[in-house]
């Protein structure tokens, strides 16, 4: 009964306090100084400008405009930080250095208000860097009230829900997503420089191609037919190398109609790319070195920590056949089962739960999935995947029942997957038609039929290699957040009652 006391008077605090902000407005607005009626403010400089030149700008004046985070205020003289896109610069406010109608109105602004400050960059006599004001301008007043600078927003709940807030009074969180811009912008830069095109493939698909995942489903009124958010990006780049672009890449959001985690939301963005004329190998070659460049332009090192652990992307990342990385962990070796009936019984024996219609290579995975993927701490490319569960990939010549594709892992997570593209439209279709039948037994994340992408390989498609990379797991991994939801502007949330 105390606690609800307690809330209840913290609420009634609260609501007194919201009350109060809006009574300034309103007497601000009385005296014809309603801030939302600025239409824009010149701003000439910047807080972090200031701070890294202060020699060449010391005495200079310059127009600044931001947010309050902190207020003191002492009699004819105050102080507050302001707060840019670039961090925070402290404002010396003085009474005999404005108008004192002015003045008055500072000491009654509130922490959040938005202020635009003409002044002269000094100095304090403890040595800040500041700028002394000669102007205060109210551009925006806040009606909320900012978290406690010292205990910031610590809710995971409130920060992803109100991801403004997050930003203002976490830097940190900032800085994270200032990162990933720097991260995309590097990926195109790399691929860009490697004569790649850049292309803009539909959202909406009229089949749900491209990967194994469940899509989401929406209505055309106009053309009276059903339509899936698309679950890739892979069929429609591949017929642009059909078409004879041989260097294609997209940079877009997916949508996967699956469960929320520590590593999914339901849009995501990735990055596929696709090369005439290499292979996969070309593809693991082309993925070391993207990934090695974007860390080090980014962060300036190859050597990074993730959840306290280092990890290296400088040196050559790990490559492993799923064979040889199941016997190396599982102590199984595939090679020697032979049957389909052989690997249900090790599977058995090894308490690993399986379909009855699973095959050799589909038991193999799950081996992998139980074994394997814990250990994938370093980079580590796993190649040449059954065939069963590569329905995009070609074979390997040498070895058919496995197929030319890697996936790479870092952090016991997958962070891309690459194929040597399948191009025989024969092979594919009854590919294609295996995944129909896996739908059968229920499978709802199996492929559908793209007859269309099969009559463009009709046509011809050249030898070509694919690569897909999750950018928002690269960003986990290279701004060290352990949730996705940490690199996602405005992860999705589940509705409040």
């Amino acid at each position: 009964m105390e606690k609800n006391n307690e809330v209840q008077e913290q609420e009634q605090d609260l609501n007194e306090l919201l009350k109060i902000r809006r009574q300034k407005l309103a007497e601000l607005q009385e005296k014809g100084k309603d801030p939302f009626k600025l239409t824009k403010y010149d701003v000439t400089s910047n807080s972090n400008e200031i701070n890294n030149n202060f020699d060449l700008l010391e005495g200079k004046e310059v127009q600044i405009a931001g947010r309050i985070m902190t207020k003191r205020i002492m009699g004819k003289a105050s102080f507050c930080h302001m707060q840019d896109r670039y961090g925070q610069i402290q404002v010396y406010v003085r009474k005999d250095a404005i108008e004192e109608e002015d003045y008055d109105d500072f000491k009654h602004y509130d922490i959040g208000d938005i202020i635009g400050i003409k002044g002269e960059v000094f100095k304090t006599q403890k040595g800040e860097i500041s700028v002394k004001a000669k102007e205060v301008v109210l551009l925006s007043k806040s009606l909320q009230i900012l978290p406690e600078k010292y205990h910031g927003l610590k809710d995971t709940d409130t920060r992803y829900r109100q991801r403004y807030i997050d930003l203002i009074v976490n830097p940190d969180v900032k800085d994270t997503f200032v990162k990933r811009s720097q991260i995309i912008k590097e990926i195109r830069k790399y691929l860009d420089n490697k004569d790649f095109l850049e292309v803009e493939t539909p959202v909406l698909h009229t089949l749900a191609g491209g990967a194994a995942a469940r899509p989401f489903i929406t209505h055309h009124n106009a053309l009276d037919m059903e339509l899936y958010l698309r679950i890739a990006l892979e069929l429609h780049l591949k017929r642009l190398i059909v078409g004879g672009f041989e260097r294609v890449y997209e940079i877009g959001r997916v949508f996967r109609n699956e469960g929320l985690s520590i590593r999914h939301n339901p849009e995501f963005t990735l990055i596929e790319l696709y090369q005439a004329y290499t292979d996969y190998e070309g593809m693991m070659d082309l993925t070391e070195e993207l990934i090695q460049t974007v860390a080090k332009n980014v962060l300036g090192t190859s050597q990074i920590v993730y959840d306290g652990i280092e990890i290296d992307l400088g040196k050559p990342f790990e490559r492993l056949t799923m064979i040889d990385a199941v016997k190396k962990y599982a102590n199984v070796d595939f090679r020697e089962v032979l049957t389909d009936v052989e690997a249900k019984e090790l599977a058995k024996k090894h308490h690993i739960k399986y379909e009855e219609h699973q095959k050799r290579g589909e038991i193999l995975n799950l081996f992998f999935e139980a074994y394997v993927e814990e250990n994938l701490v370093q980079p580590t490319f796993i190649t040449d995947h059954p065939v069963e569960i590569s329905p995009l990939a070609k074979r390997k010549p040498n070895d058919p029942e496995y197929t030319e594709r890697f996936e790479l892992f870092i952090t016991k997570r997958e962070f891309a997957n690459a194929f040597s593209e399948l191009n025989d439209p024969i092979d594919q279709k009854q590919r294609f038609e295996h995944q129909e039948s896996l739908r059968a037994f229920g499978d709802e994340e199996a492929n559908v039929i793209d007859h269309d992408f099969i009559t463009s390989l009709e046509y011809g498609m050249p030898p070509t290699g694919g690569l897909g990379i999750g950018i928002d797991r690269l960003v986990m991994l290279l701004t060290n957040s352990y949730a996705i939801r940490d690199v996602l502007l405005f992860p999705t949330m589940k509705n409040k009652e």
